[in-house]
């Protein structure tokens, strides 16, 4: 169920960014889209994003910054070894130069370059590029 709400999430941002909108409205909610975002934030690919209501079925508005050409969240469990991400990057991203690979860890979500650099296997989320 939450890899659903996320992948809903993550298509209603390309959908946005597509037809050239400033923000877009996310409804429902998850931590895991809270983490996503804030990955999604850290690397410049989203300007910002506010929460309202969180306790009950609230709803995010994420402030785009026209950087998004494609974002998907995976519907199934994909495991990956900290040792195979740099193969995993290589065939779900369409260049080594941009984009990165979501992944939950037991030191929680982190992009792929940060799993590198803690050694660090777990569950791929999604990617965006």
């Amino acid at each position: 169920m939450g890899r659903r709400i996320l992948n809903d999430a993550l298509r209603t941002i390309v959908n946005a960014e597509r037809r050239g909108k400033a923000t877009a409205t996310l409804q429902p909610i998850s931590n895991v889209m809270f983490a996503f975002l804030g990955i999604m934030k850290h690397r410049g690919y989203i300007k910002d994003y506010q929460v309202f209501d969180p306790h009950r079925v609230g709803k995010i508005t994420v402030e785009l910054a026209r950087r998004i050409k494609d974002c998907k969240a995976l519907t199934y469990r994909q495991d990956i070894k900290a040792n195979r991400i740099e193969e995993y990057v290589q065939r779900a991203l369409p260049t080594q130069q941009w984009g990165y690979v979501v992944i939950t860890t037991p030191n929680g979500v982190l992009d792929h370059e940060e799993a590198i650099r803690q050694n660090m296997g777990g569950q791929v989320l999604g990617y965006f590029h």
